[in-house]
């Protein structure tokens, strides 16, 4: 599940995000990019039955393991890890939770306000407009693309203003 997981890492890094929707190129606004697009996939190979299920959970595990690695590369000692692993882990749970029946019924607007508070620090949910119905066109094309398409590389829709 690399090779997903960078396909994920490669859309959440977009320029677009930053220039055009105006998501702050913070770590933590890059972990809630990360978290989001993960999500996508991960719900697009649960669509799949069990196997499914296992791929999704193996994806979620590379990237459990990649924010264990990247605190590593930054500093943080061994004692540290295991705490901000364990606030990540609750955030990273916590979107997931949210974001998922959002997603799952194409809910823009509940969207929008959920992004808003993690993505942008906002309360205003028209600060996310266009990045959950980014989201939400994702979820749509994931959905269309063969199974096989998904796992060799998705095609995420343009990110639009």
């Amino acid at each position: 599940m690399d090779g997903l997981y960078a396909h994920a890492v490669n859309q959440a890094r977009q320029p677009a995000f930053y220039r055009d929707l105006g998501v702050a190129d913070r770590i933590d606004a890059r972990f809630e990019l990360y978290t989001l697009h993960v999500l996508l996939l991960c719900m697009r190979l649960k669509d799949e039955g069990a196997q499914g299920a296992e791929d999704a959970q193996a994806l979620f595990n590379t990237y459990v393991s990649a924010l264990d690695h990247t605190l590593r590369e930054l500093g943080v000692g061994d004692i540290s890890v295991g705490k901000k692993m364990r606030k990540l882990g609750e955030s990273l749970f916590g979107r997931m939770s949210r974001y998922e029946p959002l997603l799952a019924d194409a809910d823009a607007e509940g969207l929008a306000g959920a992004l808003a508070r993690n993505v942008y620090e906002s309360q205003d949910a028209s600060t996310a407009q266009a990045l959950s119905g980014y989201a939400v066109a994702c979820r749509k094309s994931l959905a269309e693309q063969p199974w096989q398409s998904i796992v060799s590389g998705p095609a995420w829709p343009e990110v639009k203003p």
